[in-house]
């Protein structure tokens, strides 16, 4: 990444052929074709297109040049442009980039929305509030561009995305993508297959390729008439149409007379001697200019004020030697400093000593006091020895860093303050800081061990830091699945702690969180108990947050009105959410209620944040809430896609006790569908990775996709002693939130197996817990066990809730309560309206493509007289006279009660009819029919 900028800036002027005329030229010389595309590029923003272009190439192939160029056509068009060049040594400072692109805009800041302004204000250091998500600045950058391009058409231009600091490249990564249809474009240039933070994803991308050998020799030409033909086909050879090569190598050359003569050294590798051109430039500054340029470089924003500012108070001639040199170019109008090349920068440090660096850091942080970030990190590389006022300050500029968003920054930041921590505890704590920060936010929990290996040799022995635990806890569970382990390390620090009831401590806040998911994947009561002393010994009180998941993890069965009227608080709440962690904990909390759906924006922020570049362990999770979502919501195909991306992020990342959540929905996917092998075959892996760790939760897991595979194929032995083994028959066990899923699973089989005793007295405890309130769902599930259990329950109310609008938001319980109480009057003899229920189950389960269960379905129907086709028979013509008539009718827009009177049938009749039709027509609406009737339907 050290070449960076060829002499591109330079090239932008050597590779044009000849003298430029009066005005500046845009003619360069071998990129006809590359011109052209950029003058329709530069040519199409005005007419509103805006867009992105990619320019890529080898370093030194001219791609500057390029980017010159297009900006003076575009200058030449009335098109505005704003610029940012990556630098190697701004690549730490977040938004540096950003700060550079957008400067010139900023004054409108106070005109738009008062949340873009504030976002924009804090992400850039320029104002105080709360730390905005990536999303947010996103579309306060864009906000502002869109405003500024009222007022006329703008370019985007931007060198060196690999050295773009991540903040910046990822925040632009986002605005690119929304640019379409707007007078604002985006033109950037990057090396060809080098990494960079900037999401390339599917913009257009013009590949700069090297020169012609007639075009190498014209430049070669232009730029040095007198070379001997001999030096000329050497150089050719060498540079192999590199144009930084063709300017530079003949420069390389101590005697300027081997230009003429033809004496040339026996190589001319291009990497290490480009370099050492720089360098010899350099070395024959005046050491006044050589502490100017370091000092310029260390700095990193390209202030020419603060440069002016040093340089007055340094005798000498400032940095006109440097000017003079070609190294670097001075903007008095935009008050810009920048290097012809980054390869100038890494020369200038390299040529630098230890102490000239430290002195120039310590310089510009006695200049920036009032920088808080920048001072701190420039103070931090400018002290020697362990100095714990200077970790201090770095380890807040870490925090605030955390706050904007900057997560990879502050992880960088807190080692620094570790190096430089004097305490051994301190240090501990910064250096396990980092790794919990490192392994929830940027997903290196295989980097963790080494870290927290640094922390305990740091400060050995018992009493060391909580976040020392915190880390160690949180990688035991997350590495290892040592569920035990993990919770004794935790809980003993917690106690250990000399006020354990600080609410306000973030550290021990963010402990307990930890603990809590402990407790949750170890799915044993005795681990609670601690956790809930804790929690509740919090003062003043515990954070909402907190508190809520205590209890929907820890008791969902039996949640008061007043806890799920703050669990729809917190989850109406997370609109306003910009941090991943926070939205992943809601979402969490909320699993077992029934109200992912409502949670879906965020959890996709949350997903969009990681796959560009943010919080991955937090898209990880999101990603499975959103699969568990999808499953439940009948959503299946995109269900199995969420669950693959975050078991392909668990696999890159090291996360193994992640993937359970994950695999759990990929089986219970298999097997509604009908595919054992698969679901047997998960639900093993899951029971013998658990069984030694002592992992409850991910046993549970296994149960419930063992029983649901021996309910698809009507194995209801097997089926309720998977289902009891979550919670046994009559009992909604306190620390078992997975007994809400399986609920249904167990009075089915037990009704199956006879064990009629067992099904009511687990419907009593559902009464008797009122589990009916926590949502519709369970409403449904518990209206229709005791429609099947208690003697003389009300089957009206139950035919009600079954009709209630947004039941179908969960088809596949749906289906499953149509299946199960159409059996139940289909032997109670009530033939009719038990075909109506049986035809439901099997049009919803045809839908999902659950097979076993239409199978089920549809034996229950025969048994009712109704005739099942076992062919293929689909469309039109598969339908009855009588069929094809009420489909008609509907379609046309009628009721079934109008249908019925006109037919002379009843309701039912016609609802029944329907619900034969929709798997026939292959829909699952009424809204649908139109469309799958060829026929024109009856006015």
């Amino acid at each position: 990444m050290g070449e960076g900028r060829s002499v591109e800036a330079r090239g932008a002027e050597h590779e044009r052929a000849g003298p430029p005329p009066a005005g500046r030229r845009t003619d360069l010389i071998g990129r006809d074709r590359e011109s052209e595309r950029l003058r329709l590029f530069v040519g199409r923003i005005a007419e509103g297109a805006g867009g992105v272009l990619l320019l890529a190439g080898e370093a030194g192939v001219g791609k500057t040049a390029l980017l010159d160029h297009a900006a003076t056509r575009a200058d030449a068009r009335g098109v505005r442009v704003l610029r940012a060049t990556g630098a190697e040594f701004e690549a730490e400072v977040s938004f540096a980039a950003l700060h550079q692109l957008i400067e010139p805009c900023l004054g409108d800041l106070p005109r738009l929305l008062p949340m873009h302004a504030q976002a924009l204000g804090v992400a850039l250091s320029l104002g105080q509030g709360p730390p905005p998500g990536r999303l947010l600045i996103a579309g306060a950058v864009l906000a502002l561009l869109r405003h500024t391009a009222g007022q006329g058409p703008l370019l985007l231009v931007v060198d060196d995305l690999p050295w773009l600091d991540r903040a910046s490249a990822l925040v632009l990564g986002m605005v690119a993508r929304r640019l379409t249809g707007h007078r604002v474009a985006l033109l950037a240039a990057c090396r060809t297959g080098e990494p960079t933070f900037f999401d390339q994803g599917d913009f257009p991308v013009a590949q700069v390729e090297p020169l012609t050998e007639q075009a190498a020799t014209s430049l070669l030409v232009s730029r040095y008439p007198a070379m001997t033909p001999r030096v000329r086909r050497r150089l050719l050879a060498d540079a192999m149409g590199n144009p930084l090569a063709l300017l530079e190598l003949p420069v390389a050359l101590t005697d300027p007379r081997h230009t003429v003569s033809g004496a040339l050294p026996a190589t001319l590798p291009l990497g290490r001697r480009l370099q050492s051109v720089f360098a010899s430039r350099i070395r024959g500054l005046p050491p006044t200019t050589f502490d100017l340029l370091l000092l310029a470089v260390l700095d990193g924003t390209g202030d020419l004020r603060l440069v002016h500012k040093i340089a007055a108070d340094h005798p000498g001639e400032g940095l006109a030697p440097a000017e003079r040199a070609g190294l670097v170019r001075a903007d008095e109008t935009t008050e810009r400093l920048s290097f012809r090349h980054p390869l100038i920068r890494s020369a200038v440090v390299e040529l630098s000593t230890s102490g000239q660096r430290r002195r120039a850091h310590a310089e510009l942080a006695a200049r920036l006091a009032d920088r808080p970030e920048r001072h701190a990190w420039h103070l931090a590389e400018a002290t020697e020895e362990p100095d714990e006022r200077v970790a201090s300050l770095l380890q807040d500029v870490a925090h605030t860093n955390l706050r904007r968003g900057d997560s990879v920054g502050a992880v960088t930041e807190l080692l620094r303050a570790a190096e430089l921590s004097p305490s051994g505890a301190d240090r501990s704590g910064r250096l396990a800081e980092a790794a919990y920060l490192g392994s929830i936010v940027t997903g290196d929990l295989r980097d963790a061990p080494r870290l927290l290996d640094q922390a305990r040799r740091a400060h050995p022995g018992p009493g060391g830091p909580l976040s020392t635990a915190v880390a160690g806890a949180y990688h035991l569970l997350h590495g290892e699945g040592d569920i035990d382990a993990a919770h004794r390390l935790l809980t003993a620090a917690v106690d250990d702690l000399d006020d354990p009831r600080d609410a306000h401590d973030k550290v021990l806040v963010e402990a307990l969180y930890t603990l809590l998911m402990i407790c949750f994947f170890g799915g044993r009561a005795e681990l609670w108990a601690p956790l809930r002393t804790a929690v509740d010994r919090l003062l003043p009180r515990p954070p909402e947050l907190l508190a809520i998941l205590a209890e929907t993890f820890g008791d969902p069965a039996r949640l008061t009105p007043a806890m799920l009227a703050r669990v729809d608080a917190s989850v109406a709440g997370l609109d306003r959410q910009v941090s991943p962690a926070r939205i992943i904990r809601t979402g969490i909390a909320v699993a077992y209620l029934d109200r992912l759906s409502h949670c879906r924006e965020p959890l996709r922020r949350a997903v969009r944040h990681g796959r560009e570049g943010g919080a991955v362990t937090s898209a990880i999770e999101a990603l499975f809430l959103l699969a568990q979502d999808a499953f439940h919501t009948g959503q299946w195909e995109r269900a199995q896609l969420l669950a693959d991306e975050g078991l392909r992020l668990c696999d890159a990342h090291g996360y193994r006790l992640l993937t359970w959540p994950g695999r759990l929905t990929s089986a219970l996917l298999a097997a509604a569908r009908g595919d054992a092998p698969t679901a047997t075959a998960i639900a093993d892996d899951m029971s013998a990775w658990a069984a030694p760790r002592r992992a409850g939760i991910v046993t549970t897991y296994a149960a419930h996709i063992l029983g649901l595979t021996a309910l698809a194929h009507a194995d209801f032995e097997t089926a309720f002693q998977n289902a009891s083994a979550v919670s046994p028959p009559g009992v909604l066990a306190p620390c078992a939130p997975h007994a809400l899923w399986v609920f249904l699973d167990l009075v089915e089989a037990a009704i199956h197996t006879g064990r009629r005793a067992e099904a009511a007295a687990h419907v009593a405890a559902a009464r008797e817990a009122r589990l009916d309130r926590v949502s519709p769902r369970l409403r449904l599930v518990v209206l229709a066990c005791a429609a099947l259990t208690e003697p003389g329950a009300d089957a009206a109310t139950l035919e009600r809730a079954i009709d209630e609008p947004g039941n179908d938001r969960w088809p596949f319980d749906l289906a499953r309560i149509h299946l199960i109480y159409g059996a139940h009057l289909r032997r109670t003899r009530n033939t009719t309206h038990a075909r109506r229920h049986l035809s439901a189950a099997s049009a919803l389960f045809g839908r999902l493509g659950a097979r076993p269960w239409t199978a089920r379905a549809d034996q229950e129907l025969r048994a009712t007289g109704v005739t099942i086709s076992t062919t293929a028979d689909q469309g039109l013509a598969s339908l009855t006279p009588q069929q094809r008539q009420i489909a008609l009718l509907a379609a046309a827009g009628h009721t079934n009660k109008q249908i019925a009177e006109r037919l002379f049938l009843s309701p039912r009749t016609v609802s029944t009819h329907l619900y034969q039709v929709f798997p026939k027509l292959g829909i699952t609406s009424r809204a649908a029919l139109r469309d799958a009737l060829t026929d024109p339907p009856p006015g």
